[in-house]
């Protein structure tokens, strides 16, 4: 069940009844407007109400907080009558009393309206649209109550799904508080006084202040120190929270997002949460060098919030590296460590998240033999790889008969598969979306152990990447450049010229629309850029679409700096 909010309705280009035909065209859904504009672009000023048919008009002085309620204007009130009777003849469908009403021409009330509407969303027949601008605040009230007014309450939605982690069976938990425990942890945020708070909405059975829980996704156990019920600005402590509610919980301190908490002798497991690779990275290191420590702190302390930010240390030069989705995740990444954190720091020049991969199968073999005196090492592998799905990352799998290797030290030969995945065979980027078959080998009775095997499966892995034709892959994004007409050669032409391919074209009201695919190593200082070409007046974004093999000459370029040629 869904509504949406058309945001942004004062920008450049911002047209809501194509936004809405969009809708129709490219997500196949049923959108139902309930309120429509008052102005647009820069001359937005509100909305107009479709239940209650009355205008909703936005302080500006007061950045959208205040907003008085009056009569819809004149000049809008025809379209109000026609958009009004389009919502009421697709909502009356889903309430029966409703329908007959509308059939034989009787007025339906507020509340009838808004009921009707409440069964279509729950039904995920229909997605009532609201608008406004919610960076000014405008809309956002009305939004708040649609949440209220139309979305399902814990009591509309079917039981929950999970794996028992005992017996990998399929359970179900309704939204009941007799039933056992069961919450998923949604959110992380750090609190200066109360420490780390996990967001958590209970799907089923009740939760204690005090109590243990099973932490499932991670396999281990949690105490919960305090329950807090959030408002917009303060909190409610709480002794229990019930089937349905969301809480914050204090002392859960091993929970990241996405972890699923549940009783502990009837554990299940929640639906796990998939999470993007970040596309770009950059070192950052504190301004001073006492900061240091507190970098550290807080860079942990982020990256338990955000999923898809990651920390890790170059080992070689030993920088610390930051890695996210995009030049402006980074920006505001650094922007929070010195306003909630304090620390200032430094950043280097954006580094793109390459990948590589193998385009063709492939066999090799390796020996690891030492003798030093004394027991020796022997570890004796040979596999094949071959390019798996994307997406898929690493498939390993053991194809070995005849106890040709011990089947204890397969895991071994595994490890050390996992361990040169991330350091590539080419340029030093991670390896992504093999398929690894180990096929034959030998042991040694005295001399053989997992080290040797560890070493000789991680030797014949490299060799075998090497000959199937390795290739360096790059994020390519999804930009969308919303420009008046008058710049759109100029826009196109250096899109062209930052390697992109232009997807479409469209208009949308006074501008136009360029849909293009760019790789990011080329969009570093567009913002810019596509401000001083268009005088601040187009506006653009983007979002990770896919990788795409890297152009020879490029490639060869980033290889050969690798190597310090």
């Amino acid at each position: 069940p869904r509504i949406a909010f058309m945001n942004k309705m004062d920008r450049i280009g911002a047209d809501f009844y194509t936004s809405v035909q969009t809708m129709i065209d490219r997500l196949g859904a049923n959108p139902v407007p309930i309120q429509i504009p008052i102005g647009r672009e820069s001359e937005y000023k509100g909305s107009i109400d479709l239940v209650t048919m009355k205008a909703y008009v936005y302080d500006d002085e007061t950045l959208g907080a205040k907003y008085i309620v009056k009569d819809i204007p004149a000049d809008l009130l025809d379209r109000a009558k026609e958009y009004r009777d389009k919502m009421l003849d697709a909502v009356a469908e889903f309430d029966e009393q409703a329908m007959d009403k509308y059939l034989n021409g009787q007025p339906l009330t507020e509340e009838e309206v808004r009921r009707a509407i409440r069964a279509g969303v729950i039904s995920m027949k229909m997605t009532p649209i609201l608008c406004g601008s919610a960076f000014k605040n405008k809309g956002v009230q009305q939004l708040l109550d649609g949440v209220v007014d139309f979305l399902p309450s814990p009591l509309d939605v079917e039981s929950v799904a999970g794996i028992d982690p005992n017996t990998e069976q399929e359970v179900k938990r309704r939204p009941s508080d007799s039933e056992p425990f069961a919450a998923l942890a949604f959110k992380i945020m750090t609190d200066p006084f109360a420490g780390q708070l996990t967001f958590l909405r209970v799907y089923s059975g009740t939760l204690k202040t005090g109590t243990s829980v099973s932490n499932v996704t991670k396999g281990t156990r949690d105490r919960v120190g305090r329950l807090l019920k959030m408002h917009a600005n303060k909190r409610e402590d709480i002794d229990v929270a019930y089937a349905g509610d969301i809480v914050a919980a204090v002392g859960l301190k091993g929970a990241t997002t996405g972890d699923t908490l549940a009783d502990e002798k009837q554990p299940v497991l929640l639906e796990v949460m998939k999470f993007p690779e970040p596309v770009i990275a950059m070192a950052i290191e504190p301004k001073t060098k006492q900061d240091q420590e507190k970098m550290g702190f807080a860079l942990q302390k982020l990256a338990q919030e955000d999923p898809s930010f990651r920390v890790k240390t170059d080992e070689e030069t030993a920088q610390t590296i930051i890695a996210g989705m995009g030049e402006l995740h980074l920006e505001i990444i650094v922007d929070r460590m010195m306003r909630e954190f304090k620390v200032e720091a430094n950043v280097g020049k954006p580094e793109v998240a390459f990948r590589e991969t193998i385009r063709k199968k492939a066999e090799a073999e390796a020996k690891y033999i030492k003798q030093t005196g004394g027991r020796g090492q022997y570890g004796h592998v040979v596999l094949t790889v071959e390019p798996a799905e994307s997406g898929k990352g690493l498939e390993f799998i053991n194809k070995t008969v005849g106890g040709s290797i011990p089947r204890e030290f397969i895991p071994a030969i595994e490890k050390g598969v996992k361990e040169r995945l991330d350091s590539g065979v080419i340029a030093g980027y991670p390896l992504r979306d093999v398929r690894v078959m180990v096929i034959d080998g030998s042991f040694h009775d005295v001399d053989s152990n997992e080290m040797a095997f560890k070493i000789a499966g991680s030797m014949a892995f490299v060799d075998a990447c090497k000959k199937a034709d390795p290739v360096l892959l790059e994020p390519i994004m999804k930009v969308e450049v919303v420009v008046p007409q008058d710049f759109m050669g100029d826009v196109i032409g250096n899109l062209n010229g930052r390697r992109g391919k232009i997807q479409g074209m469209k208009a949308r009201a006074a501008a136009q629309v360029i849909d293009a695919s760019v790789p990011l190593s080329e969009m570093f200082g567009y913002a810019t850029d596509l401000r001083s070409r268009t005088q601040g007046r187009a506006t653009y974004s983007m979002e990770f679409d896919r990788y795409d093999p890297v152009p020879r000459q490029i490639s060869e370029a980033i290889i050969a700096k690798y190597r310090g040629e």
